[in-house]
């Protein structure tokens, strides 16, 4: 029995079910991107060990659908909403299943079947070359992350932004030289109901949390009065909202927090992402702030914007390059220097890849994608001793004929 299943393991038409299987869930994942939205997709495609029953029925209707609608007969529109909110029953296996499946039935052959010996050399290196590309892509899963940094003409940033995540933070602005800062991120107000910090001389009590909100001014259908104690917010009305699924969309969170000292209650606080400018108050002869903005990393150094240029072909509205010329100053190590970044000419920098990425309308201002992989050159190193490996059985088998051949 035991060796049935190794043989199972080991066998050449496993790697080809597996590879197939790769094949179909690439192309479901990628036609489900329309119903579900990019990142859903990828999350329930790629980054799981199976696809639930919805998904796989988004991505069988979107197909269906292409298919009638080059006949002049479309299907309705899936509701994305419907789809990320029914139980998630295992349907078709997901690309970590796959993958870890590739993984050891590679292995497997390669410890049956690998003979040592010069002439072996090379389906050594094509298979450390494969398990170096999925363990890659692996690791770029779980430890890339990428953030956006804004920078208007003359504006210097020493963070970065997330684009779809947010935080909820308390500021102590008492010192007018640096500000004390504790950020919670909004995962957490879902969580937990108290929240309690060490910094923080009283407890967050979260008393209605939105992770998706509308926020408006004046009474509307099926928005409710915001009711709040303290600070501002008591005219607002705001109702939730499903969660977004589109790519230039994103979800804005809200909440109702109140502040509770060991004395009694500060009163309750709209925070929201929404509001542009935070609640202010004061404790104890401190003075706080309180919002809900978008979650920072912060840098040991600065990036100052000198110069953005949006270049055109003359006589035309059709873009020819986008450039941003910023300084780098890092005080720690005394590093002052300026740096010109543009399309496909990226900065790197202490492990992150800055690329040019995108606009203000009126041409003041500059959007740069921040990229950290840890694992960016494994692709690289990946691909490199595959070619090695082909290569020298390649001409490993060339010799040989070689060899054998008897002269005329």
């Amino acid at each position: 029995m035991l060796d049935r299943i190794y043989r199972i393991i080991t066998s050449l038409r496993l790697t080809v079910v597996l590879l197939s299987l790769g094949l179909v869930l690439v192309y479901l994942g990628t036609v489900a991107q329309e119903p579900l939205g990019l990142y859903a997709a990828q999350h329930r495609f790629f980054r799981s060990f199976f696809v639930d029953a919805s998904s796989l029925y988004a991505a069988v209707h979107k197909s269906v659908d292409m298919l009638t609608q080059s006949m002049g007969h479309p299907l309705k529109p899936l509701e994305a909403t419907k789809l990320l909110s029914a139980p998630r029953l295992p349907a078709f296996p997901g690309g970590y299943l796959i993958g870890v499946l590739l993984l050891i039935n590679l292995f497997a052959a390669h410890f049956r079947y690998y003979q040592p010996g010069k002439r072996k050399i090379g389906i050594a290196l094509i298979h450390i070359g494969v398990v170096l590309l999925l363990v890659g892509q692996l690791l770029t899963d779980i430890l890339a992350t990428e953030s956006l940094l804004h920078l208007r003409h003359g504006e210097t940033k020493n963070y970065t932004e997330a684009s779809r995540q947010f935080e909820l933070v308390v500021v102590d602005t008492t010192d007018p030289v640096t500000d004390k800062i504790v950020a919670i991120p909004t995962g957490r107000l879902a969580r937990h109901r108290e929240i309690q910090h060490a910094e923080l001389p009283f407890t967050i009590r979260v008393q209605t949390f939105y992770p998706n909100s509308a926020l408006v001014e004046k009474a509307a259908p099926g928005y409710s009065a915001v009711g709040t104690t303290a600070g501002f917010g008591a005219g607002f009305w705001w109702r939730e909202v499903p969660h977004e699924t589109e790519m230039d969309k994103r979800d804005m969170p809200s909440a109702i927090v109140e502040l509770r000292p060991p004395t009694g209650s500060l009163g309750t606080f709209l925070t929201s992402a929404y509001l542009t400018r935070p609640q202010e108050f004061t404790h104890a002869g401190r003075t706080y702030q309180l919002g809900i903005r978008n979650e920072r990393f912060y840098k040991p150094f600065t990036i100052h914007l000198l110069e953005f240029k949006h270049d055109k072909y003359p006589g035309t509205e059709i873009p020819k390059n986008f450039s941003s010329r910023v300084r780098l100053q890092r005080p720690a190590t005394g590093e002052d220097r300026e740096v010109l970044i543009y399309m496909n000419n990226p900065l790197r920098y202490d492990g992150e890849t800055y690329y040019q990425a995108s606009f203000d309308r009126d041409n003041q201002g500059t959007v740069l994608q921040v990229v950290r992989n840890p694992s960016w050159l494994t692709p690289y190193l990946a691909c490199v001793l595959v070619s090695i490996g082909l290569l020298w059985q390649f001409f490993a088998h060339l010799s040989g004929f070689a060899r054998k051949r008897k002269p005329a």
